[in-house]
């Protein structure tokens, strides 16, 4: 049985490959009366959309969305929601040797290992290209959680961290690397360059925060906000760790550090003010009311130009090389991608909650 699915009361499908005609979703559990139309969703496709720089894929696709179903006369109408991307810059070609041999850390043996047959143009199904259509998905997923805000950011890249002294948000679209730190953008340039003309690439951590989530979201143990934001952080392609709140830092902390003090709150009873954010917005499953915050860990991009030693399908040693167009830090788009996966949790856990607590 395949999964292609996410999501409990909003819940959205993916479908198409790298090479395919075209890729898409269907979001089902949308709430009707919403305004909705492809202007809503572009500007989320265009933010992740590759070639706009010479630090990513050179592959040239415009990611224009187009409705199916689901909208009449610029509003939701209850039903599901189809949304089709068109592929239209395919280089099939390029992936001839890797129909022969398996580029590692990649999943074309595990994809073989568990079907018997894989389309190994640009990967399949395995692709980050997949990642447009959840884009698209959380656009809608905006749309129903209208009172929060979600920012995702590249906090490091190849080692390279941030200043957060630096932190300025309103630089954070005015750069090729989603930096809020304008010295570290400077310093990415030079290092992703240097990756992308010696044919190698780079991992990074985006960051993720989501203000105005209300309290109260989320549920105790098998649908913890928490842990469904795990899965979906997981779920992209190339994701190789998630920290929440203080993450790992969390087992280095004592209790009295690690706590989160609460005060008497300005908005009335019952509604403190917390003196620190350790837990990233999220006590016992669910929401406290505070920013929620989540990093994500990309692993350098898989494709690389350089030989790497494999064997190929018939069990043979092998060395291979990846030829085709390839980000040289897949991270970078991954920021618009962690934002969707952050508004499509969110969105749900809305509903989720709605539907127990009224």
């Amino acid at each position: 049985m395949s999964f292609n699915s996410f999501g409990r009361v909003f819940r959205f499908t993916t479908w198409g490959e790298s090479h395919g005609p075209a890729l898409g979703a269907v979001v089902d559990g949308c709430p009707p009366g919403l305004m909705l139309s492809e202007a809503n969703i572009q500007p989320f496709l265009d933010k992740r959309r590759p070639g706009t720089s010479k630090y990513t894929t050179q592959r040239q696709e415009p990611d224009m969305v187009r409705i199916l179903s689901g909208v009449f006369e610029g509003r939701t109408t209850g039903t599901p929601i189809s949304l089709m991307i068109e592929n239209v810059d395919q280089r099939s070609k390029d992936y001839g040797d890797v129909a022969k041999a398996y580029r590692p850390g990649h999943a074309d043996y595990s994809y073989d290992a568990k079907y018997g047959f894989r389309d190994y143009r640009g990967g399949g199904r395995s692709s980050a290209r997949e990642t447009a259509a959840r884009v698209a998905a959380g656009a809608i997923a905006r749309a129903v959680i209208s009172e929060v805000k979600i920012m995702a950011y590249v906090t490091e890249i190849g080692g390279d961290k941030i200043n957060h002294e630096n932190f300025d948000a309103d630089y954070i679209d005015q750069n090729p690397f989603f930096c809020p730190d304008r010295d570290a953008a400077a310093r990415w340039a030079n290092l992703v360059d240097d990756a992308r003309k010696s044919g190698s690439s780079l991992g990074a951590v985006v960051e993720c925060v989501a203000s105005g989530v209300p309290a109260g979201w989320g549920a105790p143990i098998y649908a913890k906000l928490d842990s469904e934001l795990a899965a979906a952080m997981m779920s992209i392609n190339a994701v190789k760790g998630i920290e929440i709140g203080a993450g790992f830092d969390a087992a280095r902390l004592t209790g009295e550090t690690n706590a989160d003090p609460m005060r008497p709150g300005a908005d009335g009873p019952g509604k403190p003010e917390f003196l620190a954010n350790n837990a990233g917005g999220i006590a016992g499953g669910i929401s406290t009311g505070q920013p929620v915050i989540c990093r994500v860990a990309f692993k350098p991009t898989s494709s690389i130009l350089n030989p790497v030693e494999t064997i190929n399908q018939n069990g043979e040693a092998a060395n291979i090389i990846t030829k085709g167009r390839h980000d040289p830090c897949v991270g970078i788009r991954g920021a618009p991608v962690v934002e969707a996966m952050m508004a499509l949790v969110l969105a749900d856990q809305k509903l989720l909650h709605r539907a127990q607590c009224g």
